[in-house]
């Protein structure tokens, strides 16, 4: 805060008339004086130190974490918990009758259902049975995950009080409706930094195979007003994983050093003169992305993976981009000290076609994402790894539009929704909280977005209210000035 305050002063008015009046006197005198001098001054003997490694604003967690990273496989466009994992047979019994006014306690509606003459109640096609010791009740859809539910806790009591995609995906992504703070990934970043030097702390994979039902912005991994070396840096699939991170054909290593050498130069020089905090923050970046370009096309090289991960992982997982090649490009980066790494999977958004559309979408990525839990245990890595798989809400427990025997949709539904999570200090094999037996309300330990993050963070050993950043005279944090942490699913 102290360099941003000198920068805004070396600006202001006054100041600025003072230096600029003083600095041409100088000048002219100078040319005078040491006409050579000006032209081109003598090189340094040595070369400028870098700036330090980057250990977070916080130096140490707040307390002794369970967590060194996390993995956020984010299924954008709200998947359906009633025929995924929150069984309720009610539905069934009474399918097609209209959602009774005392279940609904005059929610709003978004307007794709707010006109329509009835809302009937739609049961769940799809067979449940439970699983594992624990007994969790888990979809024929997601058979994979039914095998790993003993390693997971199931959250079914999230809500949220967004309705729509974009302020909701928002709300999740930087504790905000709006844009403009930063991301979740992004905080991680500002408080603990990096274990590794050679990439970033948080990284971003979008899969190429989900339909592009709803937008993804880059806003969503970005660092806000936070310093913007702090912001998600998105892999894709294909030749260059990293946008501008080879070097121009005939331009060497070499070329590419001295010109950084040269360039740091100018940029300390320039900090050292105005006290702009963003100047090393630049100095950080070309760094990173030099080194990048022997530590990414490392990663990506996954000759030295057996055939056993890729079929642990799905078919799929051999194709560059895909859900089932993120997540496995997901462990790889996470064994490397990568802190942050988010996946998004966009399709959810089921309002026809449900159950066609629905398959799809789990066939997709539910082998994938049991085998990414799985591969982490087997590897040592699970208990000091944060796992978290769901979307941005849930889905109605009535169709949208009109119900027919084999087609219905769902609109959206932030009153409730159900989330997982996996390692990283949550208990294993548990279910928290509950829904009443309409899939409508919330009867047992609700879970604010907000008290997610507040866990997310503590799983870290990050307190949550001590996590902040000053921004145009206000301390911002990312709960906001909410959040409180769900103990009941603490280990």
């Amino acid at each position: 805060m102290k360099n941003e305050q000198q920068w805004v002063d070396a600006l202001n008015r006054r100041s600025f008339l003072t230096k600029a009046s003083l600095g041409l006197g100088s000048l002219a005198l100078g040319t005078l004086l040491f006409p050579k001098h000006l032209i081109s001054g003598p090189k340094p003997s040595a070369p400028t130190p870098l700036p330090p490694a980057d250990t977070g604003l916080l130096g140490a967690p707040h307390f002794v974490p369970k967590a060194k990273r996390v993995v956020y496989l984010f299924q954008s466009g709200g998947p359906s918990q009633l025929e995924l994992f929150d069984y309720k047979p009610t539905l069934t019994k009474m399918h097609g009758q209209d959602l009774p006014a005392s279940v609904r306690q005059g929610q709003r509606l978004t307007s794709m259902s707010a006109f329509q003459s009835s809302l009937p109640m739609v049961g769940s096609p799809y067979q449940f049975a439970q699983h594992g010791k624990s007994g969790a009740w888990v979809s024929e859809l997601m058979p994979y995950t039914s095998k790993v539910v003993d390693d997971l806790c199931f959250v079914k009591s999230m809500y949220t009080e967004q309705i729509n995609h974009d302020p909701a995906l928002t709300f999740f992504q930087t504790g905000n409706q709006l844009a403009g703070r930063p991301s979740i990934g992004s905080w991680v970043s500002y408080g603990l930094g990096s274990e590794n030097e050679n990439l970033p702390a948080f990284i971003v994979l979008v899969s190429k195979n989900a339909p592009q039902d709803q937008p993804l912005y880059a806003r969503l991994w970005g660092n806000g007003f936070l310093p913007s070396k702090y912001q998600g840096v998105q892999f894709r699939s294909g030749a260059d994983p990293v946008l501008y991170l080879t070097d121009p054909e005939g331009y060497g290593k070499t070329d590419r050093r001295d010109m950084l050498d040269a360039l740091r130069d100018l940029n300390l020089a320039q900090a050292e003169w105005s006290g702009d905090p963003d100047v090393s923050n630049r100095i950080a970046q070309y760094e990173m992305a030099f080194r990048m370009q022997t530590s990414v096309p490392e990663v990506n090289d996954l000759s030295d993976e057996p055939d056993w991960v890729f079929d642990l992982y799905g078919a799929d997982s051999r194709e560059p981009g895909t859900y089932a090649a993120n997540c496995l490009m997901a462990r790889r980066l996470l064994e490397r000290g990568v802190k942050f790494v988010q996946l998004y999977h966009q399709g959810w958004d089921q309002h026809g076609n449900l159950p066609k559309a629905l398959a799809g979408q789990c066939k997709a990525t539910d082998q994938a994402s049991a085998a990414l839990v799985q591969d982490l245990k087997q590897r040592g890595l699970l208990d000091d790894t944060l796992v978290v798989w769901g979307g941005e809400f849930g889905r109605t427990n009535y169709s949208q539009g009109k119900l027919t025997k084999d087609n219905y949709g769902r609109d959206h539904h932030p009153r409730c929704f159900t989330m997982w999570m996996a390692g990283g200090g949550i208990k294993p094999g548990i279910t928290y909280g509950e829904t009443d037996e309409f899939g409508y309300n919330i009867v047992r330990n609700p879970v604010h977005v907000h008290d997610f993050q507040a866990t997310l963070l503590y799983a870290l050993g990050i307190d949550h209210e001590k996590l902040t950043y000053e921004f145009q005279g206000r301390r911002f944090r990312l709960t906001d000035v909410e959040g409180k942490l769900v103990k009941g699913i603490l280990a």
